[in-house]
């Protein structure tokens, strides 16, 4: 059994300091490479928690001098991204730290991005080839989460809206990996049941997704069900019966889902895109309610991958149907929903969603093909 009491490193992709107090290092760390004014990027509400506050009092201790941006969306747009990049050149900054979830991870990495690099954010988008553009260097890039879903923290991309029309755009380069992780499992200890809930199906998601990717990539396949297996044993714990861990374990396996996604995602996630951006539903929550009906969809042609899975979570029957129906069982026991119209989703939404879906980037790497009228069954199906 791992004591997650004491701070341990690994290097995968990116130096990775993990375990209890692993936070506390920052300070000497930024005094190791000789920065003074970091800009601290986060979300309105882990701005107000007392662990931030310490964190930045232990700084200002050091006679380091953070600067605080926080005006950011809970499904990130353009916008966040210019006004953060404006803070930083106003105010003088040498280096970033993103602390908090994936919305905060992905303004900062994309602020980083913006500092040297002059032309449209979104000429940047990998999507239509725009990683070409990164051609410069980034400011000193730390990331600290305080949640374990979208594993972020390790991700060398950044997920941005546009404002108007909230259409999703990946800016992506090695370049904008962070240079070393904090990861430290006690400031996920104080998040709520809710949050906690639905980033750890999130990371589920991921590792389920990227398992079952149809790209090659067989480190991440093994990655994946390591992710799984730690995932199915320790969320219930730690949404209902919190400990260090069962919350040391969440933050691993969002950090496994990160790095094995790099294989590619799926249906579930082009199922969940559409409703942040048309309903502004908080992202691990669409992969929850979707995450079954997305499973079933894809069984048929994948029934051994199916079988491994199953295994992995140690279920008594190994067969998609098994899994279909554990994924239901969980949601129901961490207190999440599992149908679409308990968030929000009304019969007029599913023609507008369905597009939406089927114009996503990442059902092109579900193991099987999948229409507009897929995307429009599943959603009835989950309605």
């Amino acid at each position: 059994m791992i004591d997650f009491t004491f701070v341990r490193q690994y290097s995968y992709p990116t130096v990775i300091r993990f375990g209890a107090g692993a936070v506390s290092e920052l300070p000497a760390h930024l005094g190791s490479q000789k920065l003074k004014a970091p800009l601290m990027v986060t979300d309105p509400n882990v701005e107000q928690l007392s662990f931030f506050k310490k964190i930045k009092t232990e700084l200002e201790s050091q006679s380091i001098r953070p600067e605080v941006f926080s005006e950011i969306h809970k499904n990130p747009v353009k916008s966040d991204v210019l006004k953060g990049s404006e803070m930083f050149k106003k105010t003088k900054r040498d280096s970033i730290i993103a602390i908090g979830g994936g919305a905060a991870m992905d303004v900062a990495r994309a602020v980083a991005l913006s500092i040297h690099h002059t032309r449209d954010l979104f000429d940047y988008d990998d999507l239509i080839g725009g990683d070409k553009y990164v051609t410069e260097e980034v400011p000193y890039f730390i990331t600290i989460p305080t949640t374990s879903g979208t594993g972020s923290e390790v991700g060398r991309s950044a997920i941005i809206a546009e404002d108007e029309t909230h259409r999703k755009r990946i800016l992506f380069s090695p370049k904008l990996l962070a240079k070393i992780v904090f990861a430290d499992p006690l400031l996920t200890m104080d998040l709520p049941p809710f949050i906690t809930a639905a980033t750890g199906m999130d990371a589920l998601t991921h590792n389920l997704e990227a398992y079952l990717a149809k790209d090659f990539h067989p480190m991440s396949e093994g990655i994946a069900l390591e992710g799984i297996s730690l995932i199915v044993n320790s969320l219930d714990d730690a949404v209902n019966r919190p400990d260090l861990s069962s919350r040391s374990k969440m933050m691993i396996a969002s950090l496994m889902g990160a790095v094995a996604f790099q294989k590619g995602l799926g249906v579930v996630h082009s199922l969940a895109h559409p409703l942040s951006s048309l309903l502004d539903t908080h992202h691990g929550l669409a992969n929850a309610v979707n995450l079954p009906y997305g499973m079933r969809f894809n069984i048929g042609g994948q029934e051994e991958r199916f079988r491994k899975i199953a295994r992995v979570m140690e279920l008594s029957s190994e067969n998609g149907e098994a899994v279909v129906n554990f994924l239901f069982e969980l949601n129901q026991k961490i207190g999440l929903p599992i149908r679409l119209n308990a968030i929000g989703v009304k019969p007029e939404h599913i023609e507008t969603l369905s597009d939406l879906a089927v114009n996503d980037f990442c059902h092109l790497n579900n193991p099987k093909p999948v229409s507009r009228q897929d995307f429009k069954e599943l959603y009835l199906q989950a309605s």
